[in-house]
């Protein structure tokens, strides 16, 4: 090949922060290329020199080139045409390009922009203004090496990002799946009543919590709890307070106090809803706090004993649709030291059901920033009160989403229905441990 490759023997010092290092030299003259590679050669630059356009083309090919010098009218390939396949190349940087032109060819300047060049040279040519418009292009090329590597930059974290962010997701839908698995029995049958459960948290993972258990001597215990906040810290908290409630050991449930030769017996709900607060401001220690809803029924009598806990008001169901709402408020446990709660009572008739439900419900907002509240929460029970379990929250959450338009839930919606029957009660104690 009739290329050459001359280094520079010059001092580079004032080359040691330049990007364009490697420059090919096009021109069919070889005295022309002689005073060119010699000028650049004084500069500090590798020069490599080609003596028509078809073998710079193999030497852009296999060799980096940061900049190419080339002269416009060359026989056979012309440098408007080596730019032209030079932009078509494929390149790890971009690379500077200056065409050499005659005084008569300044009128294709617009051309050869158009082709791809980014500078041009009027010939003869001055060293000083070679200088200058190489500095010019290095300046350029720095900028797009410099992006470049923000870009990469951007790219790498961006990757490592998506790689975490899949991990979080994997283990998030996991902890979807074992916190659904806290809520073991959506319909429960207690012979003389019958419980459905419903826990849809808005994201991969919540803070609600639904729940029941057989209290003995026909007695049933149904809760609502809400956890302040969302994803993980609030879930691992419904988790802990789900031990608290335990249905599966009466000495692992603080609803049961034991009792010396007799087994146990349940606490009031107001001593359970204090247990928890004392539970969560000395041991859990956690800026999370949690409202609650714990009712027990009596299924031979429709006598309910209730301790409300900053949880939305109860709804009772009458036979005919009727809605009627209970409750006076009270503090959420975990958030005042010293809470003090109160056990409430009142009765249900048979036919009648009993609802517990988040402010998932009650907070919904429709198109116009207008809250669902007690009175519409009202209306769709009564609209759907012929349904029972599954086929009845399923109505309520299409009613709702409905009422939303379509927007998604900003928070976690959970449910406890307990249709009382009201026949003969089924005396049972709680188990013994």
């Amino acid at each position: 090949m009739p290329a050459h490759l001359l280094k520079s023997k010059s001092v580079r010092g004032h080359l040691d922060d330049s990007v364009i290092r490697q420059v090919l030299v096009v021109d069919d003259s070889r005295a022309q290329r002689r005073v060119l590679v010699a000028t650049l050669t004084r500069l500090g630059f590798d020069v490599i020199e080609a003596e028509s356009g078809e073998e710079a083309l193999l030497i852009l090919g296999s060799t980096h080139i940061d900049l190419v010098l080339s002269d416009w009218m060359m026989p056979g390939m012309t440098g408007l045409e080596l730019c032209r396949q030079f932009r078509k190349m494929p390149r790890d940087q971009y690379g500077y390009f200056i065409l050499l032109t005659s005084k008569n060819e300044k009128g294709a300047v617009a051309r050869g922009l158009d082709i791809g060049a980014d500078d041009f040279l009027t010939k003869p040519i001055s060293p000083d203004e070679l200088r200058a418009r190489i500095s010019a292009g290095d300046r350029i090329l720095r900028m797009e090496r410099e992006l470049n590597e923000k870009n990469r930059l951007v790219i790498a974290t961006l990757d490592e990002i998506s790689t975490l962010y899949d991990a979080l997701d994997r283990d998030l839908v996991e902890a979807r799946k074992m916190q659904m698995s806290l809520v073991k029995d959506k319909l429960r049958d207690f012979g003389q009543s019958q419980v459905s459960l419903l826990l849809k948290p808005s994201g991969h993972v919540g803070g609600d919590l639904v729940g029941c258990f057989d209290g003995g001597n026909g007695t049933v215990a149904i809760y609502a709890i809400d956890v302040s906040g969302h994803g993980i810290a609030s879930a691992l908290l419904t988790a802990r307070i789900a031990g608290y409630l335990t249905d599966g050991t009466p000495a692992r449930n603080v609803a049961f106090e034991a009792v010396p030769g007799q087994g146990f017996r349940m606490r009031p709900p107001d001593q359970v809803a204090q247990t928890l607060n004392e539970l969560m401001v000395s041991e859990l220690k956690s800026d999370l706090y949690f409202t609650m809803t714990l009712a027990y029924v009596d299924q031979g009598t429709g006598d309910v004993q209730i301790a409300q806990c900053g949880h939305p008001n109860p709804a009772v169901i009458a036979s005919d649709g009727a809605v009627r709402f209970h409750g006076t408020g009270g503090l959420p446990i975990g958030l005042v030291t010293d809470a003090t709660y109160e056990t409430h009572r009142f009765k249900i008739a048979p036919g009648e059901r009993l609802v517990l439900y988040s402010d998932g419900f009650t907070e919904c907002r429709d198109a116009a920033d207008e809250e669902l509240e007690e009175g519409g929460l009202a209306q769709l029970l009564t609209k759907n009160a012929s349904l029972r379990g599954g086929e009845f929250f399923e109505a309520l959450t299409w009613d709702l989403d409905r009422f939303a338009d379509g927007q998604a839930m900003p928070d976690d919606i959970s449910s406890v229905v307990l249709d009382y029957r009201g026949s003969a009660p089924d005396k049972k104690s709680a188990k013994k441990t």
